[in-house]
């Protein structure tokens, strides 16, 4: 059987000169390694954590920003047999102590047996070290990059990660939350190994494909189909960074139309924020012909957000045939359904009324009030070796076009969530993964509706408004406990708008806007989520349930038919 290290030893052997990945930089030259160069660079990481007495099968931790730093250290991780983990770069938005807070309970988690990272950023690791272990003997050994030395000849003899298991543990990716990584789900070779058999089959997959991507590698996205599907399928991959990309979206297309890029996965405000963003003028030469697949991923998908892409790309060589949809999550390696691939992305126009308030998607022959219609599209069907149920509140299957939570089951489904069994218990039934996002199947093709619980997600990160709420209460003039965070769909931008609304006390006359500007920094520094609305409001105005918790479902719908009527009180 198959394992990560052995199937990177066969394309080091077989494919040596063959390009791996092309690295993408704004300050310096295009970095291209192929299979050769790459594992020889990662070899070197190896190394270092055998010189560290790093153990098979411990986790480790990469703190690294875009680079071949990042890659070659999660490589190498696993040329050791150890546990990669990939942990967000610090950002000049995030606070520190918010970050070190996370980074803490992160290592308290995992208890990693290193954590790899800049020299320059040392430091700041020794700080969270130092909150989660009171004894510094048992505290992870910190790698620097700059202490790594290249390796000229490899001996694969010495590599402990040929002899791992195929059940045993490859990753950890981690859901990404609003202040800090919540889960870690736990991935065997085997489970890797059957997603990218059978994603790669849904795909067409094939050795003329170019993957072209500025997914951070901490997310699923990035890291299975931006980094670790090409990589095994021996797929070039054209890798720029996430803070490159919302600078200058523009480099995306350049960099597909360059390298003949055919494969790129995107969320769905990346459609609308490409199309509103990317000016003509940054397109001259540019051609998107190759472009066979530009995959919707990580977040509820619009048919408005794909119309706006093709009308401002289509000039440049996209062909509507590309737009394609996907439904996935971490705790399934990746994919669970595709669509697009073979034939157009389905759409079913249906009946808002009965959607709302029956949670039945009945379909709409001829939209004669489009107000009260929803085009949706479909996610497609599932890959080969996943299935598929849609269950109401007590667990039984409901029939074609019922809203329901939808279950899954496959070969590649995650061990468990990481020193977590209470989670990984709750999260099964029956030997079935009860995702908590609610949808519905037509025709054999899965629709995604929302999620069971207040889970916010923008542009494929997971928000928790419990993160937001708490921020925002700490403001001063803030009633304790009297806040309520929410997602409102945003038609323009394409994705989820993080709304707020608290109670203030009242005494707090003249002070709106200065407590609104306090609201949007801690929840900017504690979360790296930007507001688009904050709505102050009177005592008593939000809706609570029987037990005293704020109700934000019940209140967002009170936001949504615009009962707030004193925006500024008094």
């Amino acid at each position: 059987m198959r394992t990560f290290a052995g199937s990177l030893r066969s394309a080091f052997l077989e494919t040596p000169e063959r390009t791996a990945i092309t690295l993408l930089h704004s300050d310096r030259l295009d970095e291209t390694l192929s299979y050769r160069e790459l594992i020889l660079r990662s070899a070197g990481y190896a190394a270092a954590l055998r010189s560290q007495q790093v153990k098979p099968g411990d986790t480790v931790i990469l703190i690294f920003d875009h680079g071949i730093d990042l890659v070659a250290s999660f490589i190498g991780a696993v040329l050791h047999g150890a546990v990669p983990s990939i942990m967000p770069f610090l950002t000049e938005k995030l606070s520190p102590e918010r970050y070190r807070a996370s980074l803490s309970a992160l290592f308290e988690i995992t208890q990693p047996g290193a954590v790899v990272t800049y020299p320059e950023f040392r430091a700041e690791a020794e700080k969270a070290l130092a909150e989660s272990y009171s004894n510094e003997r048992q505290r992870p050994e910190i790698l620097a990059s700059s202490g790594v030395a290249e390796i000229d000849n490899l001996d694969w003899s010495v590599l402990p990660g040929l002899e791992r298991s195929p059940d045993d543990l490859v990753l950890l990716q981690h859901s990404s939350g609003t202040t800090g990584l919540q889960k870690g789900v736990a991935l065997s070779h085997r489970a890797v190994f059957n997603q990218i058999d059978s994603y790669s089959t849904s795909l067409v997959l094939s050795s003329e494909d170019v993957v072209v991507s500025w997914l951070p590698l901490y997310h699923d996205m990035g890291l299975i189909a931006g980094f670790i599907l090409p990589l095994l399928a021996r797929v070039p991959l054209v890798l720029l960074s996430p803070f490159d990309w919302v600078r200058a979206p523009y480099r995306l297309m350049q960099a597909v139309s360059s390298y003949k890029g055919t494969l790129t996965w995107l969320p769905n405000f990346a459609y609308n924020f490409c199309a509103q963003k990317i000016r003509h003028r940054d397109l001259q030469g540019v051609d998107l012909s190759s472009w066979r697949a530009v995959i919707n991923c990580s977040e509820p998908m619009h048919w408005e957000s794909h119309e706006m892409f093709l009308q401002a790309f289509e000039p440049f060589g996209l062909d509507a045939r590309a737009l394609a949809t996907c439904y996935a999550m971490a705790e399934n390696v990746f994919a669970v359904t595709q669509g697009g691939i073979s034939a157009p992305v389905s759409e079913d126009l249906i009946d808002m009324s009965a959607m709302l308030n029956d949670r039945l998607a009945v379909p709409v022959v001829r939209a004669e009030n489009e107000s009260n219609t929803l085009r949706m599209l479909s996610a497609g069907t599932p890959i080969s070796n996943t299935r598929l149920r849609i269950l109401d509140s007590n667990l039984s299957d409901l029939p074609e076009r019922q809203v329901g939570e939808v279950a899954l089951k496959s070969d590649c489904m995650l061990t468990g969530y990481y020193q977590r069994p209470d989670l990984t218990a709750k999260a099964f039934h029956d030997g079935w993964y009860l995702t908590g996002d609610l949808g519905y199947l037509a025709d054999g093709e899965l629709y995604i509706t929302g999620r069971k619980k207040d889970l916010i997600i923008v542009g494929g990160k997971n928000i928790y408004p419990q993160d937001i709420e708490r921020l925002a209460g700490e403001v001063e003039g803030i009633h304790p406990g009297r806040v309520a965070a929410f997602g409102v769909y945003n038609d323009r931008m394409g994705t989820v708008d993080v709304v707020v609304v608290a109670e203030v006390d009242p005494d707090t006359a003249g002070e709106a806007e200065p407590i609104k500007r306090e609201i949007r920094r801690r929840v900017t520094q504690g979360s790296d989520v930007t507001l688009r609305e904050i709505q102050l409001v009177e005592r008593n105005w939000l809706i609570k349930t029987s037990s005293g918790k704020v109700a934000r479902a019940a209140n967002r719908e009170k936001f949504l038919q615009g009962a707030i009527t004193q925006r500024n009180p008094r």
